[in-house]
């Protein structure tokens, strides 16, 4: 069972639930009401952190997982844990300026790419073996 997978799983999910606070707190403090999404850069850099995350959840957890079953439940860990950690560090940068993200937003692609290139190696290897 891929058990720390699932964990690195569940802490994806509450990072981007995290997103969600921080969304709210920014409309609170800058005022932005809903269902508008612009009108104030402290708002719009908190929302993008969070519209960010999403748009990459869906590239990155299939490959986790599929990385967890075809090569390893702990490398997948390891890799996706590098993934949240480079989300964090886009969190952090994006909200001081907006050219503050690039270093977070490249160790999160640099995790995503590993996850999916390594699950398509390990599915063309064990189709191969099949075969």
């Amino acid at each position: 069972m891929p058990h720390y997978t699932a964990l690195v799983t569940l802490l994806a999910c509450f990072f981007l639930f995290v997103t969600g606070i921080f969304v709210a707190q920014a409309r609170r403090r800058t005022g932005v009401k809903a269902p508008a999404t612009t009108g104030h850069p402290d708002f719009e850099r908190a929302y993008r952190v969070q519209m960010n995350t999403v748009e990459w959840m869906p590239i990155m957890l299939p490959a986790l997982w599929l990385f967890a079953l075809y090569v390893s439940d702990v490398w997948a860990a390891l890799v996706g844990g590098l993934w949240i950690a480079g989300r964090v560090l886009y969190l952090q940068g994006y909200m001081k300026a907006a050219d503050k993200r690039g270093l977070g937003f490249s160790i999160q692609a640099l995790a995503t790419a590993i996850l999916w290139f390594g699950a398509l190696a390990g599915i063309v290897s064990a189709m191969i073996r099949v075969h």
